[in-house]
């Protein structure tokens, strides 16, 4: 969507994240209840349900795999990217390529209002989380969570992720944006839409573990 509007669409790019987490799910799932998300990991250490001593070694495992898949990412569009830009690794503008590897706050938003989505977004799919996997409530039939929890990622990206991209996710968005950092975006991806001191970098770390537990 990002090289041009005959490339995709933002449904196309809803319907790739999604069912990208249902594979996800359905090759971690039973290893490690497919734990992708550091806010979620987050919020099921607090509440008990899982060890604080699992917390960092999900988390790196989730950051590691993240920036490996930015890397192949750009190695496999690196042409498309540079012939799109033309040759110029930019993060705001009309040739903009950074928001292929990371999440950025349109124009028509605020950081406020940014981060009051964040934490909605994720605390929603936290909500859901639950009620798909809670053997007391009404859970998706066996077999069935991993398809489910991609719709669920589906519908909130088509319905609520166009303020912000909805990364609900830090292991999503920081990785990624270190590696667009290393490989040639530079700084300004962290300093984008400034406001008060505060940088939409720190929405993607904060808003989502607020919202995860804010949900419970």
């Amino acid at each position: 969507m990002v090289l041009g509007g005959k490339f995709g669409s933002f449904l196309g790019v809803n319907l790739g994240f999604g069912f990208g987490v249902t594979m996800g799910v359905h090759m971690a799932g039973n290893i490690s209840g497919a734990h992708m998300n550091a806010a979620l990991t987050f919020t099921n250490c607090a509440l008990g349900r899982m060890s604080w001593k699992k917390f960092p070694v999900y988390v790196l495992g989730q950051f590691l795999g993240s920036f490996l898949a930015a890397a192949t990412i750009y190695c496999l569009f690196y042409p498309a990217i540079i012939e799109f830009s033309g040759g110029r690794l930019t993060v705001t503008g009309p040739k903009a390529t950074a928001s292929i590897f990371a999440t950025y706050l349109p124009d028509h938003s605020t950081l406020w209002r940014g981060f009051l989505d964040e934490v909605l977004v994720t605390g929603l799919l936290q909500l859901c989380l639950f009620a798909i996997t809670d053997k007391e409530n009404n859970p998706a039939l066996q077999g069935t969570q991993a398809l489910v929890i991609g719709i669920l990622v589906v519908v909130i990206g088509i319905s609520l992720g166009m303020n912000t991209g909805y990364a609900m996710n830090p292991s999503r968005d920081l990785p990624p944006r270190f590696f667009t950092y290393i490989a040639g975006w530079g700084i300004q991806v962290f300093r984008w839409h400034h406001l008060l001191g505060l940088h939409w970098l720190h929405h993607h770390t904060e808003a989502p573990h607020i919202g995860g537990l804010h949900e419970v």
